[in-house]
Parts: C-alpha cells; structure tokens; sequence
C-alpha cells in the first residue's frame, strides 16, 4: 500500500460525519476519524485544526471567496449577476456534485446542537459583512450593499438547504441563482 493516498481532507471529512452521525460529535475523536479514513492523527491536524472544523472549516474562508470574486467580477455585471457569479465560483469545490451526500449530514449534525447552531450563524454574518464590503468596493452605496448582502446569505441558506435534499438534480450554482432571482422577486412586491 502507498503511504500517499489522494483526497485525504475529503476522506477525513466522510469519516468524521459518518461517525458523527453513527455516534455523536461528542463521543467521536480525531484518532477515530484519523484512523476510519486510514489516515493518522498528524494528517488530520495538518488539514483541521479541531473536529469543530471539519463542520466549518475556516470561518473567514468561504466569505472571503464570495468577496473576492465579486470585486474581481467584471464591472459590467449587475449586483446580483456578481452574486450569482460568486456562488458559481464558489460552488466548484465546496458545492462539488460528488460533495452532495455529506451536505444532508452536516446540516443534521449542526442542527441537532445549539453552539453549532450559533457558530452557523457567525458564519452567516461573515459572510453578509463580506459581501457588503464586497459590493461597497464595487460602488454601491448604502443601504443597497447591505440590502444585497442580505439577499445573498440569505439566498446561501435556502441554496445550501435544497441542494442538500436527497435527490436533487440541480447543481448549486443553478439553485442559488434561481433562489437569488426568486426572493429578489419577492422583496420587489414589498410595499
């Protein structure tokens, strides 16, 4: 057997979900995800730092993609082409098609205990002040920004949701821009 196996992270993330789920996060170690990848417990701590991560990853991470590709989308994009845009560049490796069955896992793992609830929703919050810093760089002025940046986690929330549902054909960045057309639609009828 090679001592070099490709897709550790990803092997480490399955294990760990798989075992959150069969056992509980509480009652699951890194040795035992480590050892259920067929991987140590060095390779799991040089992709996570804790088993909290592999739930979230790196809080900032996926707010800073999202800002970074809507300052580098071309000016000529409206604000919510940018947003569309940043969930398509996004989705390529968090919203993999061959990720799809972790995501139903996940989000039964952070629902079921309230500090991953609350931690979800410090990452929801990155994410809409990223944004909106994001769109301020573009130019657009308040409240439009963090009107935008609303729309767009919010939209991140309900595209995460229905992509997670079993079965589902549609790939994220087809979910998140019809669901980011959809509830701009709807804030439009508000009066």
């Amino acid at each position: 057997m090679p001592r070099w196996q490709p897709n550790a992270r990803e092997r480490l993330e399955r294990a760990a979900l798989e075992l959150f789920a069969e056992q509980g996060y509480d009652d699951t170690t890194a040795d035992q995800i480590a050892a259920a990848a067929g991987l140590n417990r060095s390779t799991f701590f040089r992709h996570f730092r804790d088993k909290r991560e592999v739930l979230f990853g790196g809080r900032d991470t996926l707010a800073a993609r999202l800002a970074e590709s809507i300052e580098n989308a071309p000016a000529s994009l409206t604000v919510l082409e940018a947003i569309e845009a940043a969930f398509a560049h996004v989705a390529t490796d968090t919203f993999a098609a061959e990720r799809r069955d972790l995501a139903p896992r996940r989000l039964a793992i952070v629902a079921s205990n309230p500090e991953f609830r609350e931690r979800e929703l410090l990452k929801r919050h990155d994410i809409t002040t990223a944004v909106a810093a994001a769109l301020r760089a573009r130019g657009v002025n308040e409240p439009a920004a963090t009107v935008a940046a609303e729309l767009a986690t919010l939209t991140f929330s309900r595209a995460v949701a229905e992509w997670a549902e079993p079965g589902g054909a549609e790939e994220f960045p087809a979910i998140a821009g019809r669901v980011l057309r959809e509830l701009h639609a709807a804030a439009a009828t508000l009066r």
